[in-house]
């Protein structure tokens, strides 16, 4: 797989860590330059540095995905930084909400649909017409399982999933026969510090989690960057438009 990206760029989102920290990094390993993207700047010039520091290719722009003319900056830096770009991981996204539906209220409707949908939108809008002017591409965003199904006491967190998997199915019909292939991954409870901190309160909740998969476990970063990696990668060449569980067997009950 390394030879696969060896002079190619990617841009990845939520990069400051995370899912997205972990994906920055695999594409680096594999020889890929990186550019990075978050709101929290001091957390992504620190991986950014440390790509770089371990032999790799990486910058990092501050982005609020949300912001149009923010990403439209961070998409232009990139190509004038690296000459191109090949493969985008749209993963910034905001944490989910705690409240049955009729308990919920619009500053919390506005902000997760800002960051998690209308981010989405924003990257491949400004994405797309790059890649596609270059010959092709491949994007892969990160929905969830709960843009699967229900997600009780999460419903905003729930629909704005399930846009953005409808997003990624709509641009991939739109942009196959234009070579750029769109892609979801759908992860489970993954081990990250959003999980740490939903958990730290009461460590019993860890061990029920661990139960809601049939693997037994929970997930890690390093598995779901391996997924981005190969949807990325020509042996996904056929693949376009879907929406890949990473949830240890969750959604197979």
């Amino acid at each position: 797989m390394t030879q696969q990206f060896d002079g190619k760029v990617a841009l990845v989102t939520g990069a400051a860590a995370g899912i997205g920290e972990a994906t920055a990094r695999a594409f680096a390993r594999a020889g890929a330059s990186v550019m990075l993207s978050d709101i929290n700047q001091e957390g992504g010039e620190r991986v950014a540095a440390s790509i770089n520091e371990a032999g790799g290719k990486a910058a990092f722009v501050r982005c609020n995905v949300s912001q149009s003319d923010e990403v439209e900056h961070l998409v232009a830096q990139t190509v004038e930084q690296f000459g191109r770009l090949d493969f985008a991981f749209n993963n910034a996204g905001v944490e989910l909400e705690r409240a049955r539906l009729a308990d919920g209220d619009e500053t919390t409707f506005d902000s997760i649909m800002d960051v998690n949908v209308k981010g989405v939108w924003q990257c491949m809008r400004h994405q797309l017409p790059v890649m596609v002017n270059a010959g092709g591409g491949a994007i892969v965003n990160t929905a969830s399982v709960a843009g699967l199904g229900a997600a009780p006491s999460m419903s905003i967190y729930s629909a704005s999933k399930h846009a953005v998997v409808g997003l990624t199915k709509s641009a991939a019909v739109e942009y196959g026969r234009r070579g750029v292939r769109v892609n979801a991954i759908c992860p489970a409870i993954i081990d990250t510090e959003m999980y740490r901190r939903a958990v730290a309160d009461d460590p019993r909740k860890e061990e029920l989690q661990k139960t809601m998969h049939p693997i037994g476990r929970i997930g890690q970063v390093d598995e779901m960057a391996a997924a981005v990696l190969y949807l990325c990668s020509e042996g996904a060449g056929f693949t376009t438009g879907i929406a890949l569980p990473l949830d240890g067997g969750y959604t197979a009950m």
